[in-house]
This record gives structure tokens, C-alpha cells and sequence, in this order.
């Protein structure tokens, strides 16, 4: 049975995103002051978006293996996870262009740009590279 009706592989896509949340601001938080915001704020996403892959191919989409190597696999995911990104902070831009820019504010518009990301990457991961395989 499906808790709210939402899918196993949908539900750890979540928890590897929530784990990946805590690897991302950690290495930031980390690496801030040595390499910088921008240089720690590459390592951490690449880090975090590596998180995910280890476990969306081994958990969330267990069984739906992507076509190619293994190190095909984690270039088109990073791909993929750039997409969603790029989503991700195209929405909070907009939103903080157009509307208030008070503190609650901008966490809300990150809310809704990772909302709008993790729906991009979702569906990239489950339509584009670990589709199910059709029954012969």
C-alpha cells in the first residue's frame, strides 16, 4: 500500500534530496571561508548531487538500471540534476526580481524554486535515464 498514494521510489527521491540538503550546506559551510562561496558552493553541489545518485540508482530506482556504463550513468545524472537546478534558482530569481525581498520572503521562493527543481529532476530521472522497463 502506497502511503497517500505516493510511489516507493518517489518517496526515497525525497529522502536522498533531504540527505543531500545536509551534505550540500554542510560542505558549503565548511569549505566557505578556505575556497570561497562560489568554489564551496560547487564542491557541495557536485557532492550532494553525487549523494543522490548513489542512492536514487541504488534505492529510489532500484531495477531500472540506465542504459551505458556506469560512468555514463553519473554524467547524464549530473546532467539532469543541473537541469533541475538551473529550474530551481530560475524561479527564485523570478520571484525575488518581481516580489519582496524581506528574509520570509526569499526562503519561500526558495521553497518554490526547489519545489519546481525536484519536479524537473523527478521526472528527468524517472522518464529519461532509469525507465521502467516495458514487459516484452
Amino acid at each position: 500500500m502506497k502511503p497517500l498514494g505516493i510511489s516507493r521510489s518517489f518517496l526515497w527521491f525525497l529522502v536522498a534530496g533531504g540527505l543531500a540538503f545536509l551534505v550540500d550546506a554542510g560542505v558549503l559551510t565548511l569549505l566557505r571561508d578556505v575556497l570561497g562561496v562560489y568554489a564551496a558552493r560547487a564542491i557541495s553541489f557536485w557532492l550532494a548531487a553525487t549523494t543522490t545518485w548513489l542512492i536514487n540508482r541504488n534505492i529510489s530506482f532500484a531495477g531500472r538500471n540506465a542504459s551505458g556504463g556506469l560512468v555514463a550513468e553519473y554524467l547524464r545524472y549530473l546532467g539532469l540534476m543541473l537541469g533541475g537546478g538551473a529550474v530551481n534558482l530560475g524561479v527564485y530569481s523570478l520571484l525575488a526580481w518581481q516580489l519582496p525581498q524581506g528574509p520570509w520572503w526569499l526562503m519561500l521562493y526558495v521553497a518554490a524554486g526547489t519545489v519546481a527543481g525536484m519536479a524537473v529532476n523527478y521526472l528527468g530521472l524517472s522518464r529519461l535515464l532509469y525507465r521502467k522497463r516495458q514487459a516484452d
